[in-house]
């Protein structure tokens, strides 16, 4: 018999899902336009490039633009329908079994590593910071924290993590602002980005 997951969550989740979705797709989109763009001409004047150190083309001609063979925005393409489905099916009403969140959050999850990983690249490695590649960062870490927190204080993950996931989804903005202000620091630290923002 499939276990259910009670019905205890609020519009905070699906209004999360379905708006990070949908700019973690655009963001993914773009980049995919961008990608295009300079198979056809290398040397092509992207939108997204501001500065030496502001810019897309160096990572989407970079080995990490493409780990898996093709480029990673493909996988934003893909992989922020989910968040959007989920969310909409929320909205009308749908309930989820046990094991699907757990899944969910899995691949949310691993989406949340990969975006630190292409951070770390794309700083220590690249020396650069892409514009769409950070909006994609930032809404996949609203959507990791907030998933994981509801699904905690859902009893997703236990009767254990209850209480603590309830205390701390009140929290959810401050743990993400924590997320931005650690990479900022370290974009600073690493780049200096500020004294070549538009050089």
């Amino acid at each position: 018999m499939t276990v259910v997951v009670p019905a205890r969550r609020t519009l905070v989740l699906p209004i999360v899902l379905i708006i990070t979705g949908v700019i973690g797709w655009y963001a993914s989109f773009a980049l995919t336009l961008d990608k295009l763009a300079v198979l056809l001409n290398p040397e092509a004047d992207l939108d997204c490039n501001f500065s030496l150190i502001v810019q897309c083309g160096a990572n989407l001609q970079s080995w990490q633009g493409s780990l898996l063979g093709f480029p990673n925005p493909i996988l934003g393409l893909g992989g922020f329908v989910a968040p959007i489905a989920v969310g909409v099916g929320l909205l009308a009403g749908a309930r989820f079994a046990r094991w699907f969140w757990i899944a969910f959050n899995v691949g949310v999850a691993a989406a949340f590593g990969f975006c630190i990983w292409l951070m770390t690249q794309s700083i220590f490695s690249l020396g650069t910071l892409c514009p769409w590649c950070m909006l994609v960062w930032a809404v996949t870490y609203i959507m990791f924290w907030t998933l994981t927190l509801d699904n905690a204080r859902s009893g997703v993950f236990g009767e254990r993590l209850e209480r603590a996931g309830s205390v701390l989804f009140g929290w959810t903005p401050v743990i993400v602002f924590a997320c931005y202000l650690i990479v900022a620091i370290i974009a600073q630290v690493r780049l200096d980005v500020l004294s070549y923002l538009f050089v």
